[in-house]
């Protein structure tokens, strides 16, 4: 009796002891942040295991590989969150380290900028911008990455400076 006690009543709490979800962990950060344009949205994750989903907002033409300074694409490939920008015109900004060689040599084929400053990002800063009137998931970026202010506060306390993003069409 005692044996099927265990097993019925006391075994399945160890099973569940330890089945928090990562991101309540305040020391797990994400190693890799993942962007599906096509979806309108960012994942963060860690060895694979979701952390957080958020839903985006792109640039304003946001079908394709950005191109050209000023196509309002956002860029897609392999890219590193390489920098935090402190004087930002939106609500905190994380860089993403586009252009690389390859967006350069391609650029310069048709004899223009690639472009750059592409960020993750909050909302505008200036409250009167008729940006602010727009939200996700309408695209309304020049081809950055946007949340909503208390997301992109909470990817800062998930995702470090040297991560590495990448975006899919």
């Amino acid at each position: 009796m005692k044996k099927c006690l265990f097993f019925y009543f006391i075994a399945p709490l160890f099973l569940f002891a330890n089945t928090a979800p990562l991101s309540k962990s305040k020391n797990i950060k994400a190693d890799l942040v993942t962007v599906i344009k096509s979806e309108r949205k960012m994942y963060l994750s860690n060895k694979g295991k979701i952390l957080k989903i958020y839903d985006i907002a792109l640039g304003g033409n946001p079908v394709g590989h950005k191109q050209v300074q000023g196509d309002q694409k956002t860029p897609e490939g392999y890219y590193k969150l390489d920098y935090l920008k402190s004087n930002s015109s939106y609500y905190k900004a994380l860089h993403i380290s586009y252009p690389n060689r390859k967006d350069c040599k391609s650029a310069r084929k048709s004899g223009k900028s690639p472009g750059g400053l592409i960020m993750i990002h909050g909302q505008p800063n200036n409250k009167k911008s008729y940006r602010s009137f727009f939200s996700k998931p309408s695209d309304w970026t020049a081809g950055c990455i946007a949340l909503f202010n208390n997301e992109i506060d909470e990817v800062l306390k998930l995702v470090k400076v040297g991560t590495y993003i990448l975006i899919k069409p």
